[in-house]
């Protein structure tokens, strides 16, 4: 798939300026501690700083790519749905952490063409960092301050297991596959296992400070379209367990292109 790099880096432009407004709406709740939380029919919570983040996004979309289609956490699917464009986001990748004071959560930023990821933008406004790619234009990791044009990042040169750090997220949702007892025997097996979850396991692999991220099981688009374009521009692969490149899957897995997974 060829795209025009100069259009790539406006839809890219056009996207950090949505990671700032989501920063905008979301840090000062958290800081403050200002928001009720609900929960919704999977008994995952949702607060106003996930529902006003999106809503934020998503007007902005509309008035200034009104040619493109978005997909949403906490609102679906709005826009012309036979565009090529469509922008897939979560306003609060790692809400759970949001609600309970962990700084691990961020906002999730892709823009797919045709099916395929070609933008990402992770902005964890806690953190002061944010990472960012466009498709054939490598990927980044800088801030949120105006001017900064990110440091370039690279998956890591390890290629034996036993010299890995990994991630693991173990949930109820491996053990219902089976493969529980796979991943802790991988785990054994590397050098160092922490389980840092969500977004911040896959950009670890992308800047090289991890060789393999194991994510979840139950992952939906708007969790993975965004982080994967970020560590595929770092060097990276990024698939499913059964080895297929998605984020339409709902289990994820990234590796620096040189230690193997688990499966």
């Amino acid at each position: 798939m060829t795209l025009d790099p100069e259009q790539l880096r406006a839809e890219l432009a056009f996207a950090v300026r949505l990671a700032d407004l989501a920063d905008a709406e979301t840090l000062p709740r958290y800081l403050a501690k200002s928001f009720t939380v609900d929960h919704k029919r999977d008994h995952s919570e949702v607060t106003e700083a996930d529902r006003t983040a999106e809503q934020v996004i998503r007007d902005h979309v509309l008035a200034e790519r009104p040619a493109h289609a978005l997909f949403g956490e906490e609102h679906g699917l709005i826009g012309p749905q036979d565009s090529p464009w469509k922008w897939i986001i979560d306003p609060i990748d790692g809400t759970s952490n949001f609600v309970r004071g962990i700084p691990v959560w961020a906002t999730l930023i892709g823009l797919t063409y045709q099916g395929e990821s070609v933008i990402g933008v992770v902005s964890a406004p806690v953190f002061g960092r944010r990472w960012w790619a466009a498709l054939g234009l490598g990927a980044f990791v800088g801030t949120s301050a105006i001017g900064d044009r990110g440091t370039p990042i690279h998956v890591s040169a390890i290629d034996r297991l036993e010299e890995a750090q990994v991630s693991v997220t173990l949930s109820s949702g491996w053990d219902d596959l089976g493969l529980t007892e796979t991943i802790v025997d991988y785990q054994a097996k590397a050098w160092r296992t922490r389980g840092f979850g969500d977004f911040w396991q896959h950009m670890l692999v992308a800047e090289g400070a991890v060789e393999v991220a194991v994510d979840a099981v139950g992952l939906q688009p708007y969790d993975l379209a965004a982080v994967k374009i970020i560590v595929e521009e770092a060097g990276g692969t990024f698939t499913d367990r059964h080895g297929v490149s998605t984020y339409l899957s709902d289990t994820a897995i990234s590796t620096n292109a040189r230690v193997p997974g688990p499966f």
